[in-house]
């Protein structure tokens, strides 16, 4: 009852002809060149109001606001808003009184925009209506429906299977190893040390793994038991350097010069 008292505005135009028409005479369109267009028979506003499901087209005085004619819209189209034939800035509607009698006249708008703004505003009013009765349609028909029981009876248990849950029985754990961040490494790749490549030798070094001895003195005396001693004994002297120092490398002329007392001899070794 609310909504049947409250009236909203739909669509107001400050300036509308109004025409009366000749009867139609044959079931064929209204025409709006059989009216005296450049003498229309009353001029006024026109205003498209709303009450509930309901719409209302009010021509109305321009100064006072005094209603001059209102037309009751049931649906539309339909027969109590018509367009003409051969424009779409006139339109035929069916004026009603508070005593029930009825009358057709035409309306017509000098702006084609103005035409198009109350063409719309009848067509959303009863977009919304028929919106309106499918949804209370669709809750009555919910209303009347068996509705579901879906709750637990008394006793009723569900079970849950949630998959990749499963474990062994007494099964430990697995420590999961985090780094910086609780943030999980994966273990280092097999064989994952790097062998660091040999320094190859200088060439200082390898002249020096092979220091020519010194040259042997020619005596009668010496037995040849002295002589496997005296070779024997370069090889050993050339060893006590190399774990002594790490420059194992030194100057040919000192290893020659290690040996004063000798005399040089003549050899067929070459002196470096």
């Amino acid at each position: 009852a609310a909504e049947l008292e409250y009236e909203s505005v739909l669509c107001v135009k400050p300036d509308v002809n109004v025409y009366r028409i000749p009867p139609r005479t044959s079931n064929r369109g209204y025409r709006a060149s059989d009216w005296k267009l450049d003498h229309p028979d009353w001029t006024g506003r026109l205003r498209v109001t709303s009450k509930g499901k309901t719409a209302y087209i009010k021509l109305e005085d321009k100064v006072s606001g005094e209603l001059f004619a209102q037309a009751p819209i049931d649906q539309y189209p339909g027969i109590a808003v018509e367009t003409v034939t051969d424009s779409s800035r006139y339109f035929v509607i069916r004026i009603q009184d508070g005593t029930g009698r009825s009358a057709f006249i035409g309306i017509g708008f000098t702006d084609r925009g103005d035409a198009f703004d109350f063409n719309v505003s009848l067509q959303d009013h009863f977009k919304w209506v028929k919106q309106e009765t499918e949804i209370s349609k669709e809750s009555q028909e919910a209303d009347t429906r068996p509705k579901l029981d879906l709750g637990f009876k008394e006793g009723q248990t569900i079970k849950l299977n949630i998959g990749n849950m499963t474990t062994k029985k007494g099964g430990a754990a697995k420590p999961r190893v985090s780094g910086s961040g609780g943030l999980s490494l994966l273990p280092p790749p097999p064989g994952g040390k790097i062998a660091v490549p040999p320094i190859p030798p200088s060439s200082s070094t390898a002249i020096a793994n092979h220091v020519t001895p010194p040259p042997m003195l020619k005596s009668t005396n010496v037995s040849s038991a002295d002589i496997l001693l005296d070779l024997d004994a370069p090889a050993s002297a050339s060893k006590a350097p190399a774990s002594a120092t790490t420059d194992l490398w030194g100057d040919f002329s000192t290893a020659s010069s290690a040996v004063p007392n000798q005399a040089p001899q003549q050899s067929n070794w070459v002196q470096f």
